[in-house]
């Protein structure tokens, strides 16, 4: 049957579990005791009919024949709409809480959203009941019926009435997804109690007992100067020679690249046809010429220094011996000799600042620290207003903030604090250390950051008050840690490669022609609501 609740029919809140069907029979063992007759009708009609589909309910868009529509596998089992099934039924309750943001069915994108979340969430229960299987774990049979007879009381008291409102099949379908429900509750509780949450929770809220406030400069390490660069070059002239090459790959063996290099040296071939019709790379076509380059490319394919320095040095129409490249094998000819780069040339100037980033990046980066050193011994000299007016720099501030190791959302992040310098430093154990030991109002030693050299000063320390202390650790216990748990499972099960997504296909071809008819449907209705009136 359709899920009649307000709420989303959250698996993790679905079932109360064992312990409190215990804890309503002490408190009333009468009525409970009152009911085992009519729970012995209940289990025989549960155990006894066959598992056929229930009835669907309650979907707005007109799904009441829709067939089992498949949107993908989980470990080789479908992810199916079928009404009346947990994904039908959150699709059901998806839409109704979308309705707060307009018309679900002339918002594709809306539209769209619901049936993800929806699929996703059916996903992620096959996948979990599917681990409960392996485990061997199921719910005992008894337990169900007595959750199961609780949703036929009223007022303490078993209602005929309200049960003969089901058929057999939907009763079945309900027994059954209260068993899952039950052993999905258990889940939950196993894998949170993996944490030991009252412990967890205190080590989070010492995490923020203390908060700290910071200025900060940055010394950007692209802002390593073009005399550095020019002075590199200069030193490692042969890497940014300009050289002229064409080349012959064979991929099938060295016995057949030796060949080919033969019939050119003997005169039976020429370079340009060898290469266009034995050549298996992307210069073939233009019979081997691989344009203008510097020569650290061939760095990418020629790891031997030696055969790398005999290739720059070819002289013009001389070819080289056969070579290892890759997967294959290789030969060249020098279209003209090596000639040394123009350093002066703006465009050779980026050719070696953009090698310096890809290969030498640790230079740019002691660059960039020595700077950031000048500046904290300047900062120690003269003070943070002099040493930033002197170097003509600025700070930046952010903070109060804590210890909080990848952002955790219980209390203020480095994504928070609106500085892009800080990207990449909430998972940098070196980054916490040295903003926390360092004392007030002294700069730190330098930091590399993502593409940045810091420096912190912190400027003020503070303590969380109890009443701060005692809302995370309630957080952490009552919302945050059973979050977390969900949304690491999901990505887990998600990821894990037993996930097959068909959603994109199955949504087009089932759900959009529903969509649109319904948006047909609503227009006629329009329409002859406006013809009446008039």
């Amino acid at each position: 049957m359709a899920y009649k609740g307000k709420k989303k029919p959250d698996i993790s809140e679905n079932s109360t579990g064992w312990s409190e069907f215990t804890r309503r029979f002490k408190e009333k063992p009468f009525i409970f005791t009152g009911t085992i007759v009519v729970l012995v009708i209940v289990i025989v009609a549960f155990v006894l009919v066959p598992a056929i589909v229930p009835r669907q309910g309650g979907n707005t868009m007109a799904m009441n024949h829709m067939p089992d529509y498949t949107f993908g596998y989980y470990n080789n089992v479908p992810i199916s709409y079928l009404p009346g099934n947990y994904f039908s039924q959150y699709v059901d309750m998806a839409t109704q809480d979308a309705r707060r943001y307009g018309d679900v069915y002339s918002n594709i994108y809306l539209l769209q959203q619901v049936w993800y979340e929806s699929f996703q969430a059916a996903v992620f229960r096959t996948a979990v009941l599917q681990e409960i299987q392996k485990a061997g774990y199921t719910i005992p049979a008894q337990a169900v019926d007595k959750q199961v007879a609780q949703r036929f009381m009223v007022d303490g008291k078993f209602s005929a009435a309200l049960y003969k409102r089901y058929d057999d099949n939907s009763r079945l379908a309900m027994w059954r997804q209260t068993q899952e429900d039950m052993a999905l509750q258990k889940y939950y509780a196993d894998m949170g109690g993996l944490y030991r949450p009252e412990q967890a929770a205190k080590f989070a809220a010492e995490m923020a007992d203390v908060r700290r406030t910071f200025d900060m400069v940055s010394f950007p390490v692209s802002s390593y100067p073009d005399s550095e660069v020019i002075a590199y070059a200069k030193d490692h002239s042969d890497l940014f020679k300009q050289i002229h090459l064409s080349r012959i790959t064979v991929m099938s063996s060295e016995r057949e690249a030796r060949q080919i290099l033969n019939s050119i040296k003997d005169g039976s071939t020429n370079f340009e046809d060898a290469a266009k019709a034995h050549s298996q790379d992307s210069y073939a076509e233009r019979g081997g010429d691989m344009g203008i380059q510097p020569a650290n490319e061939l760095n990418k394919e020629i790891s031997d220094e030696t055969a790398r320095a005999q290739i720059i040095a070819l002289a013009k129409d001389e070819l080289s011996g056969v070579l290892k490249v890759g997967s294959g094998w290789a030969f060249f000819r020098a279209e003209d000799a090596a000639q040394d780069a123009d350093i002066t040339n703006p465009a050779t100037l980026q050719q070696v600042r953009t090698y310096i980033q890809t290969f030498e990046r640790g230079r740019m980066e002691d660059w960039a620290v020595a700077i950031a050193g000048n500046f904290k011994k300047a900062v120690d000299e003269k003070g943070l207003d002099a040493a930033l007016s002197e170097n003509k720099l600025t700070k930046k501030s952010f903070g109060p903030l804590a210890i909080n190791y990848g952002d955790v959302n219980l209390f203020p992040s480095l994504s928070s604090s609106s500085t892009p310098e800080l990207g990449s430093s909430s998972t940098d154990e070196n980054f916490w250390k040295t903003a926390f030991t360092t004392k007030i109002n002294t700069p730190s030693d330098p930091l590399v950051q993502g593409d940045n050299v810091l420096v912190l000063i912190p400027t003020g320390e503070e303590k969380a008050d109890d009443a701060a202390i005692a809302a995370i650790e309630s957080t952490y216990t009552n919302y945050w840690l059973g979050n977390t748990t969900n949304m690491s499972l999901q990505n887990f099960f998600l990821n894990n490669g037993k996930f097959e997504n068909r959603f994109d296909e199955a949504f087009q071809k089932y759900v959009m022609p529903m969509a649109q008819k319904s948006g047909q449907n609503q227009g006629q209705s329009q329409n002859q609501g406006q013809s009446q009136n008039k």
